[in-house]
């Protein structure tokens, strides 16, 4: 298997596993004990990091077919925008700052980027 394919796909598992737990603790552990603006943040923060944790994988499969470089870049983008993006929204849940919220669109721009590379690659035809 080509190893950018490898890790997108590793990427992707990863991402899957912390989504469900993570949702899971905002089920049954967060809850109770933040506000639900608090809880909100939490759950869109999971929302993005479950979706994109299947975008990862597709890159995956989609650099292993395919082999183009737009594909990793896409994954890897997608991978920043999910640590900026959900990370903030995680941070402000759990008590940090609200101008964490600063960055969150930063995170968010890194996941269009990702969708837009993933389009570049699905663009391009065979040589």
């Amino acid at each position: 298997m080509n190893n950018h394919a490898r890790i997108l796909l590793l990427l992707g598992a990863v991402n899957g596993l912390l989504y469900v737990a993570l949702s899971a603790f905002a089920a049954h552990g967060l809850k109770s004990s933040v506000s639900l603006e608090q809880l909100d943040w939490f759950e869109t923060a999971a929302r993005y990091q479950g979706f994109h944790a299947l975008a990862l994988l597709a890159g995956g499969i989609l650099m292993q077919l395919f082999e183009r470089h737009s594909f990793y870049l896409s994954g890897l983008l997608m991978l920043l925008g999910i640590i900026i993006f959900s990370g903030s929204l995680y941070a402000m849940a759990l008590g940090a700052p609200r101008w964490f919220g600063a960055i969150t669109p930063i995170g968010g721009v890194s996941l269009i980027a990702g969708w837009a590379f993933m389009i570049a690659g699905l663009m391009q035809k065979e040589e």
